[in-house]
């Protein structure tokens, strides 16, 4: 039996996987322009019929989490010049709605969580956020869905839309902050600090930040031996099927980590459609990928039937490495973690390695 939490965590993933199956006829309803993706090329591939010798390995689900800070006093009102150049004037944090699952994580771990509303679909830790009510998921919002908890501030990333509902939104008078969302070291302390400023507590996001900042670099391999090449993929059924290359979140994990990213050797900057071909050369020794991905495809005898995959040297070792997607694609405060798990699966890919010279 799934713990309430757990079982909500399933869920969400569910209908987030439904989501993305009918991402573009909800785009089309809402009348919008299209909004861009991690991994926005949409493609099929080649499949070929393969399977694996051993289990894929497995992380935990969650990872370390950050000390909650205790009981914050707001000073408001808080005017902030958001990511568009738009300035902002929050008077209440009463009534939160983040409208990013990583921003949530960022709003409890603050220590703001009771003031939280509801969230989107892709709030999924801590397990408080996940069991609050949804407006619908980041990418398909509508104004009266969110209108109707009646907001004191709204903080969202670029990715929140469709960019009409977001006018509506500040028509309808309530305060949106858009935060920064940089792949990249500097990226999650860098939207802590615009969370926490738009949030009226700027010092608390500015220790929070620094805790954030020192597990990174705690975490980071600086001058590993050798790097283990890991090949980078976003999964959504047969539909999506990617590589994914400097410009996603991953890319940078997997430096920080000590492996060489496929990405670079490929040349791939957003992401390129499974080349069979393209795997069979680069000879992957990991596969990482998201949770909710890698179930999307039949879990990990599904994802051994894709390009070829089962015949590099992370399949024939059953060297898949998968994370909760907003643990691994959301940069948020417990990217650390994220990056020294990797690190570890990594030193066991490097230890094969040797073994065979």
């Amino acid at each position: 039996m799934f713990s309430s939490s757990r079982a909500s965590t399933i869920g969400k993933r569910l209908l987030l996987q439904w989501v993305w199956f009918l991402f573009p006829f909800l785009i089309g309803c809402a009348g919008s322009a299209t909004v861009t993706d991690v991994a926005s090329d949409l493609s099929e591939v080649s499949i070929t019929t393969a399977s694996s010798d051993e289990e894929p390995k497995r992380t935990e689900p969650e990872g370390e989490q950050l000390g909650v800070i205790n009981e914050p006093e707001p000073i408001l009102p808080a005017i902030v010049t958001d990511l568009t150049g738009t300035e902002v004037i929050v008077n209440s944090v009463d009534r939160i709605i983040p409208l990013d699952g990583t921003v949530a994580e960022v709003v409890f771990a603050l220590g703001l969580g009771d003031r939280v509303v509801a969230t989107d679909l892709s709030a999924t830790y801590p397990p408080e956020a996940d069991a609050l009510p949804e407006i619908g998921y980041q990418r398909a919002l509508t104004a009266e869905s969110i209108a109707t908890y009646s907001p004191t501030v709204l903080l969202a990333t670029e990715i929140a839309g469709p960019p009409g509902v977001i006018d509506d939104l500040r028509r309808l008078g309530f305060p949106v902050v858009i935060v920064p969302n940089r792949s990249g070291p500097e990226g999650p302390p860098e939207k802590i600090r615009a969370v926490a400023e738009a949030l009226g507590i700027p010092e608390l996001g500015e220790e929070l930040a620094n805790r954030v900042t020192q597990g990174i670099s705690e975490a980071t391999i600086a001058n590993p031996t050798s790097r283990p090449r890991v090949v980078s993929l976003y999964l959504r059924g047969a539909s999506t099927q990617l590589v994914l290359g400097r410009n996603s979140a991953t890319h940078w994990i997997i430096e920080a980590a000590g492996g060489e990213s496929v990405a670079e050797v490929l040349d791939i900057d957003s992401s390129e459609s499974i080349s069979a071909e393209g795997l069979m050369v680069v000879a992957p020794d990991v596969i990482l990928v998201p949770s909710a991905g890698l179930e999307s495809v039949g879990g990990p005898d599904g994802l051994m039937t894709i390009g070829g995959l089962s015949q590099t040297p992370a399949g024939k070792h059953g060297a898949v490495a998968h994370f909760d997607d907003q643990w691994l694609l959301g940069n948020g405060p417990r990217v650390g973690s994220v990056i020294e798990r990797l690190a570890a699966f990594l030193d066991e890919a490097r230890q094969r390695k040797e073994e065979v010279r």
